[in-house]
């Protein structure tokens, strides 16, 4: 009978210079090193996994093969987590807001100031992935993005400490997230996370509490979260964290398209910059009306942070200024989001081509997006047809 030679891996990294070149498709995704075969390969839904095929170096000697797959450490867990339980593992779908118009009122006591915006929950968004932990101390939290905190540093962490002390409940959770949006971009991402991690939480919770009392306390870890309670479109004021629901959203087959430099706008150094003498003076009432009424046009997307942020970052007034000349007739508005550093074109999927044709941009994230809503006591639902995002560099990469 043959002998069996069993190589036991607990966790593996490609050899040197390995993963990038099965990235770049350069040469096939198997690599030898030793007695062991790495090869490279993606599940249906495009997810990276790695099969590590270990024998040995003499003939007739068996194989064995082990698979490391992310999917599979969320089954694992929800298995050991108590049988009883009526809900082990969920997933959200966590997207961004653009503000369509954003007016500066004035300075607070406290510090921030006021204003008055429309937001806009939109199509592009996280995956976020929760299973319960059974070890009831600590949550746990991974992600795709390089430089995303980790610990309770990150606003979904926040979050769920957050339910915890406002309710007594104990459920510590392993929670993976996968990150489209970009970080530093206007879009709210962050405060997304942080809703979609508190409505998990009362889900896991049995709706413990309403939708209204989570809106509330999210008030309390970020300005932008308590929108996300809305119904996807709402008149803001205060700090952000006055949330008025609009009745009629916007229409959720017109198109738009996200344009974003590498290079983030730091919030706080955009409100530095800002001066209130300088802002618009247009009634953001008016605003309102005028774009509920006849639609997002140009004159209606005043954004006051735009001037302050372009003093930060003149490269973004560049930006805004020939996508406007390139995308004349194309394009109903073109304007900044939040505090930037996205440019948002309404009216076409698709960016002007010099993004495409100029190495300046070569490190430029674009999106084509939709307006969003959710109805009441569901979440946010990802629309069937998936939003398209990519930077240049990976477009080049895949060849298209």
């Amino acid at each position: 009978m043959a002998s069996v030679s069993y190589h036991l891996i607990s966790s593996f990294s490609y050899p040197r210079g390995a993963a990038s070149l099965a990235r770049r498709g350069d040469s096939p995704s198997i690599f030898r090193r030793g007695h062991y075969s790495f090869k490279s390969s993606s599940d249906v839904n495009g997810n990276k996994f790695c099969r590590i095929l270990a024998c040995a170096a003499q003939t007739g000697r068996r194989q064995v093969e082990i698979v490391h797959d992310p999917e599979e450490r969320f089954n694992r867990l929800a298995d050991e987590v108590d049988k009883n339980t009526k809900l082990s593992r969920l997933t959200l779908f966590s997207p961004c807001k653009i503000n369509v118009f954003l007016r500066i009122t004035g300075k607070r006591e406290d510090g921030f100031h006021d204003l008055a915006s429309l937001f806009h929950v939109i199509s592009l968004g996280d995956t976020i992935k929760f299973s319960l932990s059974p070890s009831k101390t600590k949550d746990r939290l991974s992600t795709n993005v390089p430089g995303v905190p980790v610990d309770d540093r990150n606003l979904i962490i926040k979050a769920l400490n957050l339910y915890r002390k406002k309710t007594g409940t104990n459920n510590f959770y392993w929670i993976h997230l996968d990150k489209k949006v970009p970080t530093g971009a206007g879009l709210g991402g962050g405060s997304s996370n942080a809703a979609t991690a508190l409505w998990a939480a009362n889900q896991f919770s049995g709706f413990l509490v309403t939708e209204k009392e989570l809106q509330k306390w999210s008030g309390e870890i970020g300005s932008d979260i308590p929108f996300f309670f809305s119904n996807g479109a709402a008149y803001c004021t205060g700090r952000g964290e006055v949330v008025q629901d609009l009745p009629h959203a916007l229409p959720t087959d017109l198109p738009m398209v996200l344009i974003k430099p590498q290079e983030a706008c730091p919030t706080a150094e955009v409100y530095k910059r800002l001066h209130l003498g300088k802002t618009s003076s247009v009634d953001p009432l008016t605003l309102l009306e005028k774009c509920v009424q006849s639609g997002i046009s140009q004159d209606v997307c005043i954004n006051d942070l735009e001037a302050p942020a372009f003093d930060v970052l003149p490269s973004l007034k560049k930006l805004k200024q020939r996508v406007l000349a390139a995308g004349r007739g194309q394009y109903s508005a073109v304007f900044m989001s939040g505090s930037g550093s996205t440019i948002v074109g309404i009216g076409s999927p698709d960016p002007p081509q010099f993004v495409y044709d100029e190495d300046e941009y070569n490190d430029i994230f674009i999106s084509e997006a939709s307006f969003l809503t959710r109805q009441e006591n569901q979440w946010y639902a990802e629309p069937t047809s998936s939003t398209s995002s990519f930077s240049k560099e990976e477009m080049s990469q895949t060849g298209e």
